[in-house]
């Protein structure tokens, strides 16, 4: 069977990857570049950060800013929101936020070689059942349905896709067997879509902009972006481990 068509199962188990270490990115739940916007109640657990662009740049959040300066709060945020242009530590502490993102990027986009390459053609439609290991596509990834990432509380799954990931609005993505939302990773070196409806866990690694349309969620999980992160009441929770 070639490795386009293999079924990865709780029986199939491939190797375990390292983990990708986020470093300081993993102090927020939404991390971008150029701007984060919501319309709409978009509820997020966990803290936000934009660099190097201003907080006039997060937008949809009705920001309030502490009077030390460094930081502000959300109604809609259970966290702490920083921008580049509060007052110090917060520039350099996003600064290397940001920095290690892009580190955690290129560390998931590198890694080799695939356990599974261009798995169901980038149609991967549930159900299905998929153990840890490396996935690579090197075409666009639509998912769909109910995909289960089975595994230990160490096991790690990394997605490396080399084109734009789309969660359609029956995506849902399922963790057993202990498997945990930090160690799932979503790599993409383009536009990251969860169409309204779409559940997904994990950490996504966005090249580009990561886009939430209407009651979409990542929960638990992050939405890292290299530019531009978007969303239209939506729910993001940051993992607890």
């Amino acid at each position: 069977m070639g490795a386009s068509a293999v079924v990865a199962s709780p029986a199939h188990a491939y190797a375990n990857p390292n983990p990708v270490n986020l470093g300081a990115a993993s102090n927020y739940a939404v991390l971008a570049s150029a701007g984060i916007s919501t319309t709409g109640v978009t509820t997020i657990t966990g803290n936000m950060g934009i660099y190097p662009a201003a907080a006039s740049s997060v937008t949809g959040f009705g920001l309030i800013l502490d009077p030390s300066g460094t930081f502000s709060i959300s109604p809609t945020v259970v966290g702490r929101v920083y921008a580049a242009d509060y007052a110090p530590p917060t520039p350099a502490n996003l600064l290397t936020g940001v920095n290690n993102e892009v580190t955690a990027y290129n560390d998931a986009a590198g890694r080799a070689p695939a356990d599974s390459l261009n798995y169901l053609a980038g149609a991967v439609t549930g159900p299905q059942t998929l153990t840890r290991g490396l996935y690579k596509w090197t075409t666009a990834v639509t998912v769909s349905g109910t995909i289960t990432l089975n595994g230990g509380v160490n096991d790690v799954f990394i997605f490396q896709v080399a084109d734009t990931l789309n969660f359609t609005g029956s995506a849902n993505i399922v963790l057993t067997g202990g498997a945990r939302a930090c160690n799932v990773i979503w790599q993409s070196a383009n536009q990251v879509t969860l169409a309204g409806g779409a559940q997904s866990k994990g950490v996504i690694l966005g090249k580009k902009a990561i886009v939430g349309q209407s009651g979409a969620k990542l929960a638990p999980g992050r939405a890292l972006a290299q530019t531009a992160v978007t969303m239209i009441a939506n729910t993001v929770q940051a993992p607890t481990c």
